[in-house]
């Protein structure tokens, strides 16, 4: 099997300044030597550079979940030995989230079942009078459809970003200053393109006419510390999945009034203070949210989580990510015909995402081409954020990069490699459309006896992914 290199000499003083920092793992995260099978023959260490979508366990958290797991039983009305510890680390995970996220003594902590949920939650917590909603939600066109869709069932206004941060500020408090709105919804770092917003002035703006804020930190949790308190932030919603946990457990966090007030978002046990045949009274609090039985671990998976990455040297953290991402984007831009894709002009406070397109080649073929010639992982298409897409003038997608603390320089370069190669001698071995998806034709790689599913290996002719 031949080898493929990047031609780091295009950008050598920037390997020199970032290679000491980003060259290795911040921290060990499950998988991290999984070998990948190429379609050309032999194995390669699989570069996963799709952490945005869901990123890898922590090895810590791993071992966490198999010493917590052997007490896994039900929660909160069980007097068995069992029972009282996992009720005891299911609560306790409560506070510590709170605590990750800077949380006020008194906000709720509530468990859902993702970012999504927590959003729809909370749409069915806006303030109404009379049976009327008390004013309009304000979101963006750059938000991912779980801060896009629960808002259009309830009154509300979008604004379109401008091409620079500055201006997209100013139109969102020109329609702040119009009043009706009780609520801004904001993504903390667009999933699409990695770009962080100023949650603190945004927050500002929302309270100084008279709004509230939710922060979709989905996203941004992942790769930044957020302190609700000290931003002035109401509500913060994110998913373990993206955290460095399994189970996909989510949460919201913020004021208690709201949830205390809202449409109970499960009706079930746990959720009532009394039930009777025609009638219920609701719980106030996390139990008012949360009928059925809870996702214990992934509850006490996303605390522990939090507890690792409070504890990373912040410095450190900021600059193994940012010496990966700087040297992605530079030799992404050094390669001809590759475009990097950003949504403002003046925007430098990025996360570890980055997205771009290959001039001649369709984003779903590039992906399968990166999986299957060079085990490099990573998203295409639109990223659940249709409007923001279409606007960037990509409506059949784009290809994203997303990386974290266990990712290192090489999976960088290796996808670097792969880009130079496929614009050099084009793509080493023949792809059909299989289900809507590029896969490889005649795919004879081996896969995991228990895996259910292969790639598939029909001879449909090659289409655009929508």
């Amino acid at each position: 099997m031949s080898t493929v290199t990047f031609n780091s000499n295009i950008i050598p003083s920037f390997v020199d300044e970032t290679a000491a920092v980003a060259a290795r793992p911040l921290a060990a995260v499950t998988g991290a030597e999984l070998q990948a099978p190429l379609i050309q023959g032999g194995h390669v260490r699989y570069a996963n550079l799709d952490y945005g979508a869901s990123a890898p366990a922590l090895t810590i958290v791993s071992a966490y979940l198999n010493e917590v797991l052997p007490y896994y039983a039900s929660v909160h009305r069980g007097a068995g030995f069992a029972s009282q510890i996992s009720t005891s680390v299911y609560e306790n995970s409560r506070n510590i989230v709170r605590e990750f996220v800077g949380g006020r003594a008194d906000d709720s902590v509530i468990f859902t079942r993702n970012t999504t949920d927590s959003l729809n939650l909370l749409a069915g917590c806006l303030p109404q009078v009379d049976g009327q909603y008390a004013g309009e939600v304000l979101y963006l066109d750059i938000e991912h459809h779980a801060n896009l869709l629960p808002w259009q069932g309830v009154p509300h206004r979008s604004v379109v970003a401008a091409p620079t941060l500055t201006g997209t500020l100013e139109k969102i408090e020109a329609e702040l200053a119009q009043g009706g709105v009780s609520l801004l919804a904001v993504t903390g770092a667009s999933n699409v393109t990695g770009e962080i917003l100023p949650i603190a002035r945004l927050a500002a703006l929302a309270h100084q006419y008279g709004a509230r804020i939710v922060v979709d930190a989905a996203q941004l949790a992942p790769h930044r510390r957020v302190n609700i308190t000290e931003a002035d932030v109401d509500y913060i919603v994110f998913s373990g999945h993206k955290l460095y946990a399994p189970f996909g457990a989510g949460v919201v966090v913020g004021r208690p009034d709201w949830l205390d007030a809202g449409v109970p978002h499960l009706a079930g046990g746990g959720a009532v203070r009394e039930a009777r045949l025609d009638s219920v009274s609701w719980a106030t609090g996390p139990a008012r949210h949360e009928g059925g039985s809870p996702n214990v671990l992934g509850a006490a998976t996303l605390a522990r989580a939090t507890q690792v990455l409070a504890g990373l040297d912040q410095d450190a953290w900021h600059a193994h990510e940012a010496g990966i991402r700087g040297y992605l984007v530079d030799g992404l831009e050094a390669i001809d015909g590759v475009t990097v894709h950003r949504i403002f002009s003046d925007s430098d406070d990025t996360i570890g995402v980055v997205n771009f397109s290959v001039e001649g080649f369709d984003a779903g073929l590039v992906a399968a081409y990166l999986a299957a010639e060079h085990g490099v992982g990573l998203r295409d298409g639109r990223f659940c954020a249709h409007p923001l897409l279409k606007r960037l003038g990509l409506p059949s997608g784009s290809l994203r990069a997303s990386f974290g603390v266990g990712s290192r320089l090489e999976d960088a370069t290796r996808l670097l490699a792969g880009i130079e190669e496929l614009k050099r001698n084009g793509l080493g071995w023949d792809y059909v459309v299989d289900e809507g998806r590029w896969v490889p034709a005649n795919d004879h790689r081996s896969y995991p006896e228990w895996a259910p599913n292969t790639p598939g290996t029909a001879g449909a002719a090659p289409c655009t992914i929508d």
